[in-house]
């Protein structure tokens, strides 16, 4: 039973250096394209935001000569 729990411990001394710093950089990577996701959705909202009032300016603007007197 030992024997099994061993593979389940972080400190397994039978783990090879080379799978250990394989999941340390995966795990960096992983983090980097969190954030740039993170990044790149707040980018995306602000465009969205931007390109809906600039819509709205435009609709504006076309009905407003139409509710002048004349």
């Amino acid at each position: 039973m030992a024997k099994a729990l061993i593979g389940y411990l972080n400190s397994d001394l039978r783990t090879p250096t080379r799978l250990v710093a394989d999941n340390a950089r995966l795990r960096a990577r992983v983090g980097e394209l969190e954030a740039l996701v993170l990044k790149l959705s707040e980018e995306n909202d602000k465009l969205v935001a931007a390109r809906a009032a600039e819509l709205l300016e435009i609709d504006t603007a076309s009905a407003l000569p139409e509710m002048q007197p004349a």
